[in-house]
């Protein structure tokens, strides 16, 4: 059973930095892949960018593109996700999860508990 614990959550000024780590565990969890998803009160799982443990390719939703980076620690099996320039759009709860390589919720088997982010203006 794949673990994932994510943390680094909390509340941040418009146009400020911040970052989230998930940190995996578990049988073959470097085979899969990690995507980070949010959800925001009253709308529907959001992907925000995925990432490969080998290859360490990242993909990002275009509403992250150039101000979200996801990285991968190998060694430390933990996978962060730095947020910068951050808008009041970006307040959700963010989760971490392993399946497979695609942007749809329903393509990821395990799940973290989530950890807010609440930009304030």
């Amino acid at each position: 059973q794949v673990q994932l614990v994510e943390s680094g959550g909390g509340l941040v000024q418009t146009g400020g930095s911040l970052r989230l780590s998930c940190a995996a565990s578990g049988p073959y969890v470097s085979s899969y892949y990690i995507g980070w998803f949010r959800q925001s009160p009253g709308k529907e799982r959001e992907f925000v960018a995925r990432i490969s443990w080998s290859l360490g390719t990242a993909y990002y939703a275009d509403s992250v593109k150039d101000r979200f980076t996801v990285s991968r620690d190998n060694a430390k099996s933990t996978v962060y996700l730095q947020m910068n320039s951050v808008k009041s759009e970006d307040t959700a709860i963010y989760y971490c999860a392993a399946g497979a390589f695609s942007n749809k919720p329903e393509a990821y088997t395990f799940w973290g508990q989530g950890a807010q982010v609440t930009v304030s203006s």
